[in-house]
């Protein structure tokens, strides 16, 4: 995220910036930065994963925790 915003003010300064992300993390974020769009809010801590498995890969959507 960091280098994003970065890279996008070596273009200018941008009047907005709307951040859209898959998996919100609300508890172990590691920059104090809200998404504006969010597809699924998950309560994990730090210490755990967040894997994301796919219908077409996988055989079922899903998003499950591992420790």
């Amino acid at each position: 995220m960091r280098s994003a915003l970065d890279a996008m003010l070596d273009f200018g300064r941008p009047a907005a910036v709307e951040l859209l992300v898959l998996i919100d993390r609300r508890f172990s974020r590691q920059l104090p930065i809200q998404p504006d769009y969010t597809g699924r809010t998950i309560d994990a801590f730090i210490s755990q994963k967040v894997k994301v498995r796919w219908q077409e890969r996988d055989g079922a959507d899903e998003v499950v925790l591992v420790e």
